[in-house]
């Protein structure tokens, strides 16, 4: 049993919704056990230079973690964005960009706004789960309103954390178990079973290619999972 008396290849608890905020287009809300992310997704109709007349649309991130959002008060970003901030605002969209064709998007710019309200652990990957939500609701009012007349997915995507704690690899890890784990990893997967990011870091001794096997094992189990919870909050 684990800190929270999961097992080892059990999720957190999580609680996932469509539709959060009424502003944007898109929005979702995710849960994942003590940790708690807002997505948005707002749409402009220009996109950026690089893309101009070439008939495609383009999928951006932002990332943010709150100031009160753990025990330790964070600052914001108000002038530079953090080098793990970047990190992971390219890692978002690079996931919701590969499962999209970006042509069937109109000339249109989609923005994920991606804030964490509680953090104890994966606050990336659950961005990532919840982004996709944002997304798919937007484009589907899109499509209502015939501004985009294909569906352009491709695939569903879902990220979840694993590691090895304690010589044991788990499947999503809590803030508790991620530090002090002997190996992190973060995992981005579609629901074809295809691989879109891999980040694995040996904490402490190098791992071997069974370990990480064990570990892949488990994150396309939860990822799995998740992905169905993604399809049931879309349906309702």
């Amino acid at each position: 049993m684990r800190i929270d008396k999961r097992k080892a290849n059990d999720l957190r608890k999580v609680k996932l919704k469509k539709n959060y905020i009424k502003g944007p287009l898109g929005s979702a809300y995710i849960e994942m056990g003590n940790t708690k992310v807002i997505c948005t997704c707002s749409v402009e109709n220009r996109v950026p230079p690089f893309l101009r007349d070439k008939k495609q649309g383009w999928i951006t991130a932002e990332y943010g973690m709150l100031p009160g959002c753990t025990k330790r008060r964070i600052q914001r970003d108000r002038r530079k964005v953090s080098g793990r901030t970047a990190e992971i605002q390219r890692l978002i969209g690079r996931s919701l960009r590969a499962v999209v064709d970006m042509e069937k998007l109109s000339e249109s710019t989609f923005y994920l706004d991606c804030d964490v309200i509680q953090a104890d652990g994966g606050t990336r990957t659950a961005s990532i789960t919840a982004a996709f939500v944002a997304l798919s609701e937007a484009i589907e009012k899109m499509k209502k309103q015939g501004k985009i007349t294909e569906n352009p997915f491709k695939d569903d995507v879902a990220a979840i954390s694993v590691g090895i704690v304690d010589g044991k690899p788990m499947l999503d890890l809590c803030y508790e178990e991620d530090s002090t784990a002997d190996v992190d990893m973060n995992v981005v997967m579609t629901d074809s079973g295809k691989y879109i990011e891999i980040q694995g870091t040996a904490e402490s001794a190098p791992f071997s290619s069974e370990e990480m096997d064990k570990l892949l094992k488990l994150a396309a189990k939860g990822i799995k999972e998740l992905i169905e919870l993604q399809k049931q909050a879309l349906k309702k």
